[in-house]
C-alpha cells in the first residue's frame, strides 16, 4: 500500500494505491515501514509550494523507521530483521521501500518506532540548528518561533539542556506545555511578539529560530542581540502565496543578502542570518544517531500529539494544517 498526492489542493488529494515496492537490487535494502512522520512539507506540497517537490503524482513521506525484511547484492553492515532509520524527503508513507543501504541509520533496541519517526528529521533539524548553526552556549537567550510544533519543541528541549534560556512563541491553549518543556511562552496571536521580547531580553536576543519565512524574518533580525544569528529553516507564512513557489525564497535571499553587504560595512553589530534545511547524507546520520542516544536516555522527549494509521494520512495533514497539533503526528503501518 501507498498514499499518493495526485494535485494541488486539500487532503482529498491523497488516494491510497494497492501498490508494493520491488525488490532490493545491488546495494539496497527492502525495508518495511514501521511509522512515519507527518510535517509541514507535506502540507506545503499539497499547495505546490515546496522547493523541487516531484510533479504530481507521487508518494509523499519525508522520513521513516521500519525493519529490514531483505538485502540487495554487497549489503554489509545491515541484518534482516534490523530496525533502522532514514530520511527519504519523499516516498515514506508506503507499507515497504526500497533504499541505498548507506542511508540507513541503527534504530536503538526498545526505543518505539513512533517515537523514534517523531524524533527523526525533526530531531536532526533541532539538533542541527541548535549545535551546529547557532551553537547555542551557556547564559545565552534563544527565541523560538512555533515552540509547540514538531521541531519546536525540540528545539526548546535542546536549547534549554544547552544552558539557554528559552522564550517560545505559541497560542494561548499551548502555553502550558511550553512552559514545561522549560520556556517562556509567548502568545503570537493576542501579543506582540517583538515588544514582549524586548521586554523580557532588552538587550536582544542570541539566536532566533524562525520557520515563518516572509516579513517575520525582518522583525527576528531586529530582536538580535550583538553578535546574535538568525536561522530561517521555512517559510510557513508564505504558503497560501500566489505565483511560483521560488518567489518568496528570491525575497528571502535579497533579504539575507543586503544583511550580509551590511556586515561587511560594519555595520550589522555582529549579527548573522543563514538558512538551514535538512538534507541526506553523512553528517544527517551521524546527527540522528546522537539523537536516538539522546531519546534513548530520556534526556530528549519527541512529543507525539497523535498516532493514526498510515491509511489516515489525509486525518493527519488536516489536523496538522488546522493548528491542533502539539508536537508530532506519526503514521504507523
Amino acid at each position: 500500500m501507498e498514499i499518493v498526492l495526485t494535485d494541488r489542493g486539500g487532503p482529498e488529494k491523497l488516494r491510497i494505491d494497492d501498490t508494493d515496492a520491488p525488490a532490493a537490487g545491488r546495494g539496497e535494502v527492502r525495508v518495511r515501514v514501521l511509522a512515519s512522520g507527518v510535517s509541514f512539507a507535506e502540507v506545503q506540497m499539497l499547495n505546490h509550494r515546496y522547493p523541487m517537490q516531484p510533479r504530481y503524482p507521487f508518494v509523499p513521506g519525508y522520513d521513516l523507521v521500519g525493519e529490514v525484511t531483505s538485502l540487495g547484492q554487497d549489503v554489509t553492515g545491515v541484518a534482516v530483521g534490523d530496525r533502522v532509520a532514514a530520511l527519504m524527503v519523499t516516498g515514506a508513507w508506503r507499507t515497504h521501500v526500497v533504499l541505498k543501504a548507506d542511508r540507513l541509520v541503527p534504530v536503538p533496541d526498545g526505543l518505539d518506532a513512533g517515537v523514534a519517526a517523531a524524533a527523526t528529521m525533526n530531531g536532526v533539524t533541532a539538533w542541527q540548528m541548535v549545535h551546529r548553526t547557532a551553537a547555542v552556549r551557556p547564559g545565552q537567550t534563544v527565541l523560538v518561533h512555533g515552540a509547540s510544533g514538531g521541531v519546536g519543541t525540540l528545539l526548546v528541549q535542546l536549547a534549554v539542556a544547552a544552558g539557554a534560556t528559552v522564550l517560545g512563541t505559541a497560542s494561548s491553549s499551548k502555553h502550558e506545555a511550553v512552559r514545561a518543556l522549560g520556556a517562556t511562552p509567548i502568545d503570537y496571536r493576542t501579543e506582540d511578539v517583538a515588544a514582549r521580547v524586548r521586554q523580557l531580553a532588552p538587550g536582544g536576543v542570541d539566536a532566533v529560530f524562525d520557520h515563518l519565512g516572509g516579513d517575520s524574518l525582518r522583525v527576528s533580525y531586529d530582536l538580535l542581540a550583538d553578535g546574535g544569528i538568525l536561522v530561517n529553516y521555512g517559510s510557513a507564512t508564505t504558503l497560501h502565496d500566489k505565483g511560483h513557489w521560488l518567489v518568496p525564497y528570491l525575497a528571502t535571499m535579497r533579504r539575507f543578502a543586503s544583511w550580509w553587504l551590511r556586515g561587511l560595512a560594519g555595520r550589522a553589530r555582529g549579527r548573522r542570518a543563514t538558512f538551514y534545511y535538512v538534507k541526506p547524507g553523512a553528517a544527517f546520520n551521524s546527527a540522528l544517531a546522537q539523537v536516538y542516544r539522546l531519546v534513548a536516555a530520556g534526556e530528549l522527549v519527541p512529543p507525539i500529539d497523535k498516532r493514526l494509521p498510515l491509511a489516515e494520512a489525509a486525518e493527519g495533514l488536516r489536523l496538522l494544517m488546522d493548528g491542533k497539533a502539539t508536537g508530532k503526528i506519526v503514521l504507523e503501518a
